[in-house]
């Protein structure tokens, strides 16, 4: 019984790298190639290149694409980052008085 378990486990685990790699090919087969303007060239970006100093006021398109045009996501995405580091500062800090209070008890 172990071992059919074993060589299930064995073929399933297969099966899903053999997903995993097609889907992995087929997204480098549809990347534009080397030197050829890719999707994200499309008119969006013609019209944040063209209108970002009148819409926001702002020199570096780059800071105002992060900070005006997609504050929240941006916002969004620190929050994430900072409950992240939160949540590890948690597990670590508790792992550690645990440690001591077996050493002590």
């Amino acid at each position: 019984m172990r071992l059919l378990v074993k060589s299930v486990r064995s073929v399933l685990a297969t099966a899903i790298l053999v997903c995993i790699a097609v889907l992995m090919f087929s997204m480098v087969a549809e990347m534009p190639t080397f030197g050829e303007p890719g999707p994200a060239y499309n008119e969006l970006t013609q019209y944040l290149l063209e209108n970002t100093v009148t819409d926001t006021g702002a020199q570096n398109v780059i800071s105002a694409i992060i900070l005006d045009y997609r504050a929240y996501d941006t916002l969004g995405e620190a929050s994430v980052l900072f409950a992240g580091i939160a949540a590890v500062l948690t597990v670590l800090l508790a792992h550690r008085s645990a440690g001591r209070g077996q050493k002590n008890g």
